[in-house]
């Protein structure tokens, strides 16, 4: 056996090592790393699922990437039509990143009720569309079915249904405006099929989901004409380099825009949860350090008189600065496991039952969302443990200074 490595095993084993003076201070070192390792990995899971969640939502209603027509029209109204006779739709095989391809339509509204209104925007899909997400946000009712003839159906958000009071089965007439305002409005009776919750505010308290056969007809479109096309991609990570690729498959009289591009005010605040995750990482890591500097520190001074002795049987610095590392290194494993084991804990608690909640119009979600992956938490530990056990290289320094001769006398 490693004679440091067994010489450091003697004194945490020993009786006299756990009731003396050092041992309260050790124990704070310990609770410190557990404490550390807790609030580190909370602020990654939490922050990065949070990131992703918001993220989900607004590219459920955009895609990755937005395909449409080069204009000044700032609203969500789509004004002028595209052909689907482009060399990218149906299949977007040029860039291999991409997943999906639909096309969209929207068109402002107003929902008529006999005491209230309500302006909406009708996103109208077709055949094509990806109900992938619209299925976790769905908390009532079914999905519409657009693949065979144009029908009333649509989706509608929680929001609108209880500002307006409406359930499933309730028919809605909804109000369209023509370009000649003299003229009376075209209308639309629409029959709920679907409630849905997104938890995206600025989305759900505008959009309801239907036929684009109504928009193509109301806008007086062809039926191979849509507003505008939605890209999805296989990862989010690669959103520049496959946004960029799809921009350089488009013809010229169309743009294509990331979705970050189309919302930089929701994807700038996100962001910023990157540099309040790093600046709670350096700040737990430097409280950790520091407590386990003291623990080591305190520990060496309680463990003087044994440095002389080794040092008198002909022990050289760095095999006792050894023995104290391994020690140190000990308390960090043992920090590491207890902060390890409460923090998964209380993240599995949040993720299976959100015993957090959150103010959606704020957060854009209801509940603490959890990111847990093994990579980061392995990545955490590794990278914890690194950073302590090399700030205690410095305070190990000192038994250089420890003279035997004194050290022995010491008392």
């Amino acid at each position: 056996m490693n004679f440091e490595f067994f010489i450091a095993k003697r004194i945490i084993d020993s009786k006299a090592y756990k009731s003396s003076i050092s041992a309260p201070i050790i124990k704070i070192g310990i609770v410190a790393i557990a404490l550390g390792i807790i609030v580190m990995m909370i602020a990654i899971a939490t922050g990065v699922g949070l990131q992703q969640k918001i993220r989900e939502k607004v590219i459920a209603f955009n895609g990755h990437s937005v395909i449409g027509i080069y204009d000044n029209n700032k609203s969500e109204e789509s004004i002028r039509p595209i052909s689907t006779n482009q060399d990218f739709y149906p299949e977007f095989t040029a860039v291999p990143d991409v997943t999906h391809i639909q096309g969209t339509a929207t068109k402002s509204g107003i929902i008529r009720l006999e005491n209230d209104f309500e302006y909406i925007i009708v996103k109208g899909v077709g055949a094509d569309y990806n109900w992938h997400y619209f299925k976790d946000f769905l908390v009532e009712g079914r999905l519409p079915d657009y693949t065979k003839k144009r029908n009333q159906d649509i989706l509608i958000s929680q929001y609108l249904a209880n500002r307006l009071q409406l359930k499933l089965n309730d028919r809605i007439n909804t109000y369209f405006l023509k370009e000649d305002t003299t003229k009376p409005p075209n209308v639309i009776t629409y029959n709920i099929v679907g409630v849905y919750n997104s938890g995206l505010q600025e989305m759900d308290q505008l959009f309801v989901i239907g036929d684009i056969r109504h928009i193509q007809r109301l806008n007086k479109w062809d039926d191979d004409q849509v507003g505008r096309f939605e890209v999805f991609i296989d990862n989010y990570s690669n959103l520049e380099t496959a946004g960029e690729a799809i921009l350089k498959q488009v013809p010229t009289t169309l743009q294509a825009q990331t979705v970050d591009k189309v919302y930089p005010f929701i994807f700038d605040w996100i962001k910023i949860f990157d540099n309040n995750i790093y600046a709670i990482i350096g700040i737990m890591i430097l409280v950790a350090g520091i407590n386990m500097i003291t623990a080591l520190l305190i520990l060496i001074l309680e463990r003087t008189q044994m440095i002389g002795i080794l040092k008198a049987l002909g022990s050289d610095n760095i095999s006792i600065r050894k023995i104290f590392l391994y020690n140190a290194g000990y308390l960090i494993l043992k920090g590491l496991f207890w902060g390890n084991l409460i923090g998964i804990s209380l993240l599995l608690l949040q993720k299976y039952f959100g015993l957090f909640p959150l103010d959606p119009k704020t957060y854009y979600v209801s509940a603490v969302p959890v990111y847990l992956n093994i990579g980061y938490i392995i990545a955490l530990n590794i990278g914890t443990f690194i950073l302590c056990l090399s700030m205690l290289l410095i305070p190990s320094y000192i038994i250089s200074k420890i003279s035997p001769v004194k050290a022995i006398r010491f008392d």
